[in-house]
């Protein structure tokens, strides 16, 4: 035995030496599933499958660098040339690459991101309206890829249309496929298509693949969608070489195509298939993960499987709950800071997990207040909201004139008239003189080479710009900013350019954040600043917000349930556990609550030492106060594992002297 597969636990190398039969290994969350896959990988090679017959695919380039860097440990140079470890969809492309010709495509195609797509699809709705509404793009978009991830063809969509609607966008995916085609281009799900699509049609290239690869591993099967599914078939056979890694508890991804039902369908399609269940836990206290097997036992199964840990039993889970999402977002910060001091951790150690990118918006903006750095992952920070990044780009521009890009934002937001024509021939303009954008709109040599009208606009926003500037000198700056605003009304630009009227009150209650953040952060320093100083600090601010996921660092971690799928941290805190929120409102309506419950699963077994629930008695809905009711998942878990702190208030003096102690031992700490 090989003195790596030594330190395997017994099931983990069952997994990794069984290699003659289909294999599907149900891996529990931090059960060491990366771990049987490269310990695996190795295996092969030591048997005698050269690397290159081997590939391995997981789903996103963050798994697949981690499983490379683990393999190049295992084996040398030599021994994993020609490995092949990547995303679905890169293998996809190589396919669809290497066989361009029998696809019918010329070598250098080209592939479409999201916004090629939606600008195709807008293009093809303008010229046909009877397929459809322009500003349905998005939708029709949606529509389209699931179709594609579901292994439906343009006709097949058109048969099963029930109503004009679909049969419209069944008719409008044969048009993007045949404008794909025309400008030899495919789009991201295509990746996984087009080589299925082939591989039915060219039965000698399928079994070139398939001497090619001749053994497959995926990670994080449970996420895979029917196409993707196919794809596996195709490349393995009726043999069956490969070896599938997932966990359907875990399986969180059904609104992006994936079907938790692929886990079951093999034992259906490879009557060999052998299943071998990890579900020792290298991650969590035991009380931890007592809590998920509970929660998670509420879900029908086809396989059962029960997670335990050899690492102690760990704290009591925490149930704490507040009169409002203010306090909410105010104690739980307060605890944060509470315990770094008290145990001399690091920001990195604590995670804020919860159900939407809406529920970081207080958090964030307690974070700042108390100067502590935050990371947020997997959503919208409050830097990325068109809104807010509408205003910081007037702002700069106020305080730098020279900041082209700040120029480029806001000269037709809101709406000026001022079309590409017009921005190409000023941006040659200023090329030439060697000034910025703004400048250039100013000067009268400009006017000969644009019509009258398109000069005057230009000259209008230059001279009301540099007004607007002289009235935001000295302390009277953050007032101004309200007058900007109104000037160029951009309330009803926000109305105009939102979905609905809801969504136009949050942007605009974001802008009114942005500003009377500003105000606060000028006035909080020791001596007053200016709004250049104040500027600079918010884009550093901003800079920083949008660091790669690994660059977290020692900052308070930010993010949605989903995103936090595969990461785990000391300190957990799952927020806004109501019903209407986990479970979502939208999944109790549609009677999906098994997922919202593998959902809060993954949340649950993101802890390693201690985890925290929370939620609100009210809650603002919509611009009213609403009562809020207890997630039934926090009924599921065991009693005996949660502590509810305000069912066992302290006496005032009780209370006081607590917080005494704590204060000296904080002072102590500092000293």
């Amino acid at each position: 035995m090989h003195r790596d597969t030594q330190k395997l636990n017994p099931r983990q190398l069952a997994a990794v030496k069984n290699i003659d039969a289909p294999l599907l290994v149900l891996a529990g969350a931090g059960s060491g599933k990366t771990r049987v896959i490269t310990e695996k990988i190795a295996y092969l090679a030591r048997q005698g499958l050269p690397a290159r017959h081997i590939a391995a695919v997981t789903f996103t380039n963050k798994a697949a660098r981690e499983m490379k860097t683990r393999v190049a440990r295992l084996l040398d140079d030599k021994q994993s040339r020609g490995l092949t470890v990547s995303t679905f969809h890169s293998l996809g492309l190589d396919i669809v690459r290497r066989e361009h010709k029998a696809l019918g495509y010329s070598a250098n195609l080209t592939l479409f991101d999201e916004q090629d797509k939606l600008s195709l699809l807008r293009q093809l709705l303008s010229h046909a309206p009877n397929l459809g509404d322009p500003a349905a793009a998005e939708d029709c978009a949606q529509r389209i890829g699931a179709w594609k991830n579901a292994f439906v063809h343009p006709e097949q969509a058109l048969a099963q249309a029930q109503d004009p609607e679909a049969a419209a966008a069944a008719h409008l995916y044969r048009e993007l496929n045949r404008s794909l085609k025309a400008y030899n281009a495919v789009d991201f799900d295509d990746l996984i298509l087009l080589p299925v699509l082939l591989f039915e049609q060219h039965g000698d290239i399928r079994e070139k693949w398939r001497n090619k690869i001749r053994y497959l591993l995926v990670d994080e099967y449970q996420d895979t969608n029917n196409t993707q599914y196919q794809l596996l078939k195709q490349l393995t056979g009726n043999l069956g070489k490969f070896t599938v890694v997932g966990d359907d508890d875990q399986s969180i991804y059904a609104w992006r195509g994936a079907r938790p039902e692929n886990l079951t369908q093999l034992q259906q399609d490879y009557p060999r298939l052998q299943v071998i269940k990890l579900e020792q836990n290298y991650r969590s206290a035991g009380r931890i993960l007592n809590a998920a097997n509970h929660l998670i036992a509420n879900n029908p199964h086809v396989y059962e499987k029960k997670l335990w840990s050899a690492l102690g039993q760990g704290e009591r889970l925490r149930v704490l709950a507040h009169r409002n999402e203010q306090a909410e977002a105010k104690q739980i910060i307060a605890e944060i800071i509470h315990h770094r001091f008290k145990t001399g951790g690091r920001y990195g150690d604590y995670a804020i997990l919860y159900r939407g990118n809406h529920q970081s918006r207080l958090f964030e903006q307690e974070l700042r207040a108390n100067n502590v750095p935050y990371f947020i992952s997997g959503g919208a920070s409050f830097f990325s909201h068109a809104e807010i990044k509408d205003v910081l780009a007037y702002l700069r521009l106020i305080v730098n004139p020279g900041d082209d890009a700040a120029y480029l934002r806001v000269i037709n937001t809101p709406r000026r008239e001022i079309g590409p024509g017009t921005l190409e021939k000023l941006s040659a303009y200023a090329a030439e003189r060697g000034i910025g954008l703004l400048q250039a709109s100013a000067e009268f040599a400009l006017r000969p080479r644009l019509p009258d009208k398109a000069w005057e606009r230009l000259n209008q926003f230059a001279d009301w710009l540099r007004r607007t500037a002289a009235k935001m000198q000295g302390p009277a700056a953050f007032q101004a900013i309200e007058h900007l605003l109104e000037d160029i009304n951009y309330t009803d630009w926000l109305y105009e350019n939102s979905k609905t009227a809801a969504a136009a009150e949050r942007r605009l209650k974001n802008v009114r954040e942005l500003t009377d953040w500003l105000q606060r952060m000028a006035e909080k320093e020791t001596a007053p600043l200016g709004l250049a100083e104040v500027v600079a600090k918010v884009m550093l601010l901003d800079i920083l917000e949008r660091q790669e996921e690994q660059e977290a660092g020692d900052q308070v971690s930010l993010m949605t349930l989903h995103a936090a799928k595969g990461l785990e941290f000391p300190h957990v805190f799952m927020i806004g556990m109501e019903e209407n929120l986990l479970p979502h409102q939208n999944s109790i309506d549609s009677g999906n609550i098994e997922e919202e419950r593998r959902l809060a699963y993954v949340g649950v077994t993101r802890a390693r030492q201690s985890l925290t629930f929370s939620y609100c008695t009210h809650r603002q809905r919509y611009g009213e106060l609403t009562e809020c009711e207890p997630s039934r998942f926090l009924n599921e878990l065991p009693e005996e594992e949660l502590e509810w702190p305000q069912r066992n208030q302290l006496s005032p003096e009780e209370t006081k002297q607590r917080g005494k102690e704590s204060l000296a031992s904080l002072k102590n700490l500092l000293a």
